[in-house]
C-alpha cells in the first residue's frame, strides 16, 4: 500500500439477524491494489437499511454478521497500489456498487441489472474499505462546500433520477407519486424541480408538510373510508388520470391503486419492492385497452449518480431539509429501534446523519444534538 492507517480497530454496528444490531469493536479493514480506506464522515439511514434490519438480511447486498449501512461520504485514510485518481485526505463519496460493465445487461446499457454486479456495505463504522471497482467506477470527489452528508444523499437519490428516466417524466407532466417516506419525497423534489406537476399520496398530516416542502403541488391524505383513486383523479384534467404514476411505499394495495390512478396510454412505476412472494392483482381489461406502461425501476447507474450528485452539488436540490435528525455512531441501534415505531409528528423524520467520527463537518444544517436548530 502507498499509506497505512494507524488504527488497528475500529467501532462499527453489525447486524447479526432480525433486529439483531450490536456495537462492537472490530479490527480495522485492510486494503488491497486499487482500493481506498475511508474515515467516515457520514453515514444516513434509509428505509432498504430499515427493510434489512427487520428482515435480519438481504439476499442481493448482505448477509449477516455484518457490518451494516451504505449511503455515506468520507475521507481517504489510506490508498492501495495503482490509485491514481486519489489522494490522502480527498473528501470523497464513493457509492454502495459498479456494474461489470461486460455482462449481457451491462452491454445493453442496463447496468443496474448487472449479472455481477458488486455491492459494498459497512457505512456505520469508522473507518470503512471501498472495493477497487467501486473506486474505479463510482467514486466521485466532493467539494469543498458540501458537507458529507449532503454528498451521501447520492446513492437513493441516484435510484430516483433512474426512475424518472424510466418512466419518460417530462416538464409539463402530471405525475402522481404515493408515499411520503425519504425516497417518495425524492421523487416529488427531483420531478419538481425538472417542471413536473406533482400530486402527493401520504398517510400522516405531517408528510403533507414535507410533501408541500418538496415540491408537491397537491396533496392527498389517505383517509379510512375515504376512496383515494377518485380523489387523485379529481385532482387531473377531466378526471383522467395522471400521466405517470409513482408507487414507494411497497404495499400490494397501493401497487393496485397506482395502476388506477394512471391514464389511458400513462406509465406507472412500480418502485416499492415488497417482499419476495407478494402477489397482486389487475384488471387486465383496464391495462390493456388502456395501453398503460407498468414498469419497475431497481438501483442505479454509474449515469444516474453522475446526474444526482451534480444536483446536489448545485444546491438546487434541498439536501439539509431531508436531514432531520443527527446521531452519534453508539446510538445507531437506538436509532433504527425508533425507526420500527414511526409515529406522527409536527414535522416528518425523514433521515438521520450518523457521525461516526464526531460532529466536524462542515456547511451541515444539525446542530449536532439529534435535532435542527
Amino acid at each position: 500500500m502507498i499509506a497505512e492507517c494507524s488504527e488497528k480497530t475500529m467501532l462499527a454496528a453489525v447486524l447479526y439477524g432480525s433486529e439483531d444490531l450490536r456495537m462492537e469493536q472490530i479490527p480495522t479493514p485492510t486494503i488491497g491494489p486499487g482500493e481506498l480506506l475511508l474515515r467516515v464522515g457520514a453515514a444516513l439511514t434509509c428505509g432498504t437499511d430499515l427493510k434489512v434490519y427487520r428482515r435480519g438480511y438481504h439476499a442481493m447486498m448482505l448477509k449477516p454478521p455484518v457490518v451494516f449501512g451504505h449511503e455515506l461520504a468520507g475521507t481517504v485514510v489510506a490508498i492501495g497500489k495503482g490509485v491514481t485518481k486519489f489522494a490522502i485526505g480527498d473528501r470523497v463519496l464513493p457509492l454502495n456498487s459498479a456494474p461489470c460493465d461486460d455482462c449481457y445487461f451491462c452491454r445493453h446499457n442496463q447496468q443496474n441489472l448487472c449479472e455481477r454486479i458488486l455491492f459494498n456495505n459497512g457505512a456505520y463504522a469508522q473507518l470503512m474499505r471501498i472495493p477497487a471497482r467501486i473506486v474505479e467506477k463510482n467514486t466521485l470527489a466532493i467539494p469543498d462546500a458540501v458537507p458529507f452528508e449532503h454528498a451521501a444523499l447520492t446513492e437513493p437519490l441516484a435510484c430516483v433520477i433512474l426512475g424518472l428516466e424510466d418512466s419518460g417524466a417530462v416538464a409539463g407532466d402530471t405525475m402522481v407519486v404515493i408515499g411520503a417516506g425519504p425516497i417518495g419525497l425524492m421523487f416529488i423534489h427531483a420531478a419538481s424541480l425538472n417542471g413536473i406537476r406533482v400530486i402527493a399520496v401520504v398517510k400522516r398530516k405531517d408528510q403533507i408538510v414535507a410533501a408541500r416542502l418538496f415540491g408537491a403541488s397537491e396533496v392527498v391524505q389517505i383517509v379510512e373510508g375515504a376512496d383515494t383513486v377518485a380523489a387523485v383523479r379529481a385532482l387531473t384534467e377531466d378526471s383522467r388520470g395522471a400521466d405517470i404514476v409513482i408507487e414507494a411505499v411497497a404495499r400490494p394495495a397501493t401497487w393496485e391503486q397506482a395502476v388506477a390512478m394512471v391514464r389511458k396510454g400513462g406509465t406507472v412505476n412500480l418502485f416499492g419492492g415488497p417482499p419476495s412472494g407478494t402477489t397482486v392483482t389487475f384488471d387486465t381489461n383496464h391495462l390493456h385497452y388502456g395501453n398503460i406502461t407498468l414498469k419497475a425501476t431497481f438501483h442505479l447507474t454509474p449515469a444516474s449518480a453522475r446526474t444526482a450528485f451534480a444536483l446536489i452539488t448545485s444546491g438546487r436540490f434541498k439536501a439539509a431539509e431531508f436531514i432531520t435528525r443527527t446521531a452519534s455512531l453508539d446510538e445507531v441501534p437506538a436509532v433504527f429501534a425508533r425507526m420500527m415505531t414511526r409515529s406522527a409528528h409536527k414535522v416528518a423524520d425523514i433521515k438521520t446523519a450518523v457521525f461516526p467520527n464526531g460532529n466536524a463537518h462542515n456547511g451541515s444544517a444539525s446542530n449536532g444534538n439529534g435535532s435542527k436548530p
